[in-house]
């Protein structure tokens, strides 16, 4: 289906015993789209990136890819799917260097060899593509900011060739200049044609990539927003709860039967 999103979430539930984590989440990203999720803590934010990871599948409802229904019971499932996610701790290895760091678990070699060369050469020409300015490639990634860490993580995910990458709170701790390139280069991956989900806290930063932003408040989605014509105000309204009440519950469950 040409027009199908690259990824959908229909109904997608998720409980922890007692606890209501996801409840009847939807949520659809198309290709050469950056979509925002925000919403206050505690809101399932998290529960919801690992679901689509395969870090803690959902309990109920479908995953759909390019309009197909999959299963995504663990992280491998999404990887050979074509879903990369960059957590916000980043998990890279500080005593490496940026070409370690980036081919870390898929080496190449020859003869049984590491073949460094090779290794250099195409993390040269992943980080030029992506605009990704880094000193030396064989610096170790302790001697990097924390801006250029965040971009080496981003650009490791993309060696899989994935159509759908996560990134969660890209720009958590960063200052101005580095969270400038990080945006930099969220916009790079929408020109790349990958569909982007971008989990932060950040409103500015969310209207200068975003091109929609789904809101989850206790759960539950509280509304999708255009950035274009929506205020500011108004996303902040709806992670807060003032737009919460009978008659958006009563549109939202409209526009989902549709």
């Amino acid at each position: 289906m040409d027009d199908a999103p690259v990824l959908a979430l229909r109904a997608v539930s998720k409980r922890f015993g007692a606890v209501q984590a996801l409840a009847g989440v939807h949520l659809e990203v198309h290709a050469g789209e950056v979509v925002a999720l925000v919403g206050d803590n505690g809101a399932g934010k998290s529960t919801l990136v690992k679901a689509i990871a395969g870090a803690g599948p959902a309990d109920d409802g479908v995953l759909e890819w390019y309009g197909r229904p999959v299963q995504v019971g663990r992280p491998h499932d999404a990887q050979a799917l074509g879903i990369a996610t960059v957590y916000q701790d980043l998990a890279l290895c500080d005593n490496l260097d940026v070409v370690g760091n980036l081919f870390l678990g898929r080496e190449i070699r020859r003869a049984g060899v590491l073949d460094e060369v090779a290794m250099e050469r195409r993390a040269r020409t992943l980080l030029d593509s992506l605009a990704i300015r880094i000193p030396s490639v064989r610096l170790p990634v302790a001697a990097l900011s924390g801006g250029q860490r965040q971009t080496v993580a981003i650009a490791r995910s993309l060696l899989g060739e994935p159509k759908l990458v996560i990134l969660d709170e890209p720009t958590a701790a960063l200052g101005v200049e580095q969270t400038a390139q990080v945006l930099d280069l969220v916009e790079r991956l929408r020109d790349r044609g990958l569909a982007v989900v971008l989990v932060s806290h950040n409103m500015a930063d969310v209207k200068a990539v975003a091109d929609r932003v789904a809101v989850l408040r206790l759960g539950r989605n509280n509304g999708t927003f255009d950035v274009r014509t929506t205020t500011q105000e108004e996303i902040v309204a709806a992670i807060t709860g003032a737009t919460d009440n009978a008659v958006t519950r009563r549109q939202a469950r409209t526009e989902a039967e549709k």
